[in-house]
């Protein structure tokens, strides 16, 4: 593409570049100048403009906006129409957003000109989101790069919810816990369409615990207890084995949420929510929460990766504040 200053004269089948009066028409910027246009300047007494002139070869920037686009949109996701060298990209449904990182990295590499900007992976989605946008900073950029671009792109997506139903199971010491634990965790499931079931609570007893497990009904179950899980043969992970289930995962680098595990029983997630599940603020069990609804179950390596950005804006009621340590 060359750009620059040309003659008036030349300038028919160009792309303004800079926006300018024509008698009492203002051309704006972008404009693909035709006779008339041309006619007008000409009349007005404007000599030359800065225009962008298009290469054999070269496509302009809303045809490559959407070609890219065609290249990334993944089975729930929808595309805006192109402008001004942009595609919106929004999720079609509830979810959390899946993505390659280093293909979108590959991608950013071909061309400064061709630019794509995400939401960070697995961030949680509502239906309508935007999700991604892609971006063609100059005026036409070779098609050619824009195929490898198209080469290197893997799909965006959405992965929608796998589950409808979950059970919570809270333990008590002598009596019921307060109910905004289960109140916060129903507000996170709604947002997934995911009901909870009736409550059940039981002694905070690892054979109680067990035979709760074993009755479960939900496709997805909750453990939330009355005492912080403090080792993986607590109550809570040691109730998980004597049910018939294997602990995966005790402990995640996730503060808020430290105290999580993630278990599974009989092919059932089970996830056993730390103390702090019962904030509605964000903590590392909505990481773990979201990922495992959306049939994403988070391995080992994944939740060591969750350290990076882990540290987490305090809970206001937390019981030892950060900086009552030390």
């Amino acid at each position: 593409m060359k750009f620059g200053p040309v003659p008036v004269a030349d300038a028919l089948g160009a792309i303004l570049a800079h926006a300018v009066p024509a008698g009492a028409t203002l051309l704006r910027k972008g404009k693909l100048l035709d006779p008339a246009d041309i006619a007008a300047l000409q009349g007005a007494g404007v000599r030359q403009v800065t225009v962008a002139m298009l290469d054999p070869g070269d496509l302009d920037e809303n045809a490559a906006a959407a070609k890219l686009a065609r290249a990334l949109v993944g089975t729930h996701v929808t595309v805006s129409a192109a402008a001004t060298g942009r595609v919106n990209l929004f999720a079609q449904v509830a979810g959390i957003l899946s993505l390659d990182a280093a293909a979108i990295g590959r991608f950013n590499a071909v061309n400064p000109m061709i630019t794509l900007a995400t939401l960070p992976p697995y961030s949680r989605l509502a239906a309508g989101n935007m999700i991604a946008t892609i971006k063609i900073i100059a005026y036409a950029v070779p098609e050619a790069d824009v195929d490898r671009a198209a080469d290197m792109a893997a799909t965006l997506d959405v992965l929608p919810p796998v589950y409808h139903r979950a059970t919570l199971i809270e333990t008590h010491l002598g009596e019921p816990q307060p109910i905004k634990g289960r109140t916060a965790l129903a507000k996170r499931l709604a947002r997934f369409d995911i009901a909870l079931d009736d409550r059940c609570t039981v002694s905070h007893e690892i054979n109680a615990l067990a035979a709760a497990l074993d009755a479960a009904s939900g496709e997805v179950i909750f453990i939330l207890t009355a005492s912080a899980t403090s080792d993986s043969a607590d109550v809570g992970p040691a109730a998980l084995r004597a049910a018939g289930g294997t602990l995966g995962q005790f402990g995640m680098p996730v503060d808020p949420g430290n105290l999580l595990f993630l278990g599974d029983l009989r092919g059932r997630p089970v996830i056993g929510l730390p103390g702090c599940a019962r904030s509605p603020a964000l903590n590392g069990a909505d990481w773990v929460l979201e990922r495992v609804v959306c049939g994403r179950v988070p391995t080992p390596a994944d939740i060591a990766a969750m350290g990076v950005g882990g540290l987490l804006k305090e809970i206001p009621d937390r019981p030892q504040p950060r900086r009552q340590i030390g």
